[in-house]
């Protein structure tokens, strides 16, 4: 067993042998940054200021060399070999949060594009889920493997659980999603899980930039903000390569039509002439960097795939002068995201997208 001191904080805890560090954290009522939970989207990354480390499995484009010569180590993977110091804070807003295992019932499902499905589950009646605008849950499936998603409604608006499930052809529960389920079908589901919310001790500007389904979070987010009267400006890029990827489209132009303070900017990158399109056309981070090139004074709130949040954390803090540690994101890793990097491909039947 050793002990893991954080810094600035002091805090310290218990992690038993062949323990990863957040694992430890986590059932101690630590809540560390963390995303994905199997060393693919970078959440956890943190410094290591004293000890040493066992890292884990875990994909090199998401701990480079480089980054380990500086100290730094995914904390959901890395075991300890000695006593640690962590550069770490801990995140008291989701310290309380009771982590459920529940059945749910599926209410309603709607088409909202050509490969986007919203879920509205249904919980017992004498159960209720309290989470964060932003977090998400996994649904348990009969292999014992994992699919998680972001919940899109926030938790004021919570009477059903609001999911965006985009298809990827050849995945077990995304092909099962939109092929065989029907409204009133069982799942079991664990959650909240994750640290994407909206950090509401600051006053800064938010800039949102969201792909694809990575919207659904910070729909919750926007529609949470809205709720609370919250008078902080916000921007959302959302970013798609065709119109119709933009499945609620309609409801971010009311957004910004309806509140002063919030703009909207969708962005395509792969228009085609029949689109018509006439609005931002090419990658959407780069479309923040356009009308923000000084993000010094920002917070940035980035979902979706993990292309697009691996650039916008590195030019935005690189380029434009984001501070590192007000960069928020949640990466919609892949089952192949999370294999080992010398483990053969994945059958096409476990190949969902988790969101």
């Amino acid at each position: 067993m050793h002990t893991v001191t954080l810094q600035p904080s002091g805090h310290q805890f218990q992690v038993e042998d062949a323990e990863s560090v957040l694992a430890a954290a986590l059932r101690q009522g630590f809540v560390l940054p963390y995303g994905c939970r199997d060393g693919a989207c970078g959440s956890c990354k943190s410094r290591i200021v004293s000890g040493a480390v066992d890292y884990g499995v875990y994909q090199a484009k998401t701990l480079t060399e480089e980054e380990k010569a500086q100290g730094k180590a995914l904390l959901c993977q890395a075991k300890p070999l000695s006593d640690l110091v962590l550069e770490a804070r801990a995140i008291g807003a989701a310290k309380d949060i009771q982590v459920k295992k529940l059945p749910c019932r599926v209410q309603k499902m709607e088409r909202l594009s050509g490969d986007a499905m919203r879920l509205q589950l249904k919980l017992p009646a004498n159960e209720k889920l309290v989470y964060l605008a932003g977090q998400y849950v996994e649904f348990l499936l009969k292999d014992g493997s994992r699919r998680s998603f972001s919940m899109a409604n926030p938790p004021h608006d919570a009477e059903l659980i609001e999911l965006h499930v985009r298809h990827v052809p050849g995945g077990r529960f995304t092909d099962h999603v939109f092929g065989k389920m029907k409204e009133r079908d069982i799942l079991r589901c664990e959650g909240p899980l994750g640290t994407f919310f909206l950090r509401e001790d600051s006053d800064k500007p938010i800039v949102f930039v969201a792909s694809g389904t990575g919207f659904a979070p910070i729909k919750a987010v926007i529609e949470h903000m809205f709720h609370k009267d919250f008078a902080r400006p916000a921007t959302l890029y959302w970013g798609g390569r065709r119109p119709a990827d933009l499945y609620m489209h309609a409801l971010a132009e009311r957004w910004a039509a309806e509140h002063p303070g919030f703009r909207y900017v969708p962005v395509i990158s792969d228009a085609l002439p029949e689109d018509a399109w006439r609005g931002r056309t090419g990658f959407v981070h780069r479309a923040v960097m356009e009308d923000f090139p000084d993000l010094s004074g920002h917070q940035v709130y980035a979902c979706g795939v993990p292309v697009m949040v691996d650039a916008a954390r590195r030019d935005f803090t690189a380029l434009c002068g984001l501070p590192e540690d007000e960069f928020y994101a949640d990466s919609f890793t892949t089952q192949a995201d999370t294999a080992p990097p010398d483990a053969a491909p994945a059958a096409a039947p476990q190949a969902d997208s988790p969101r």
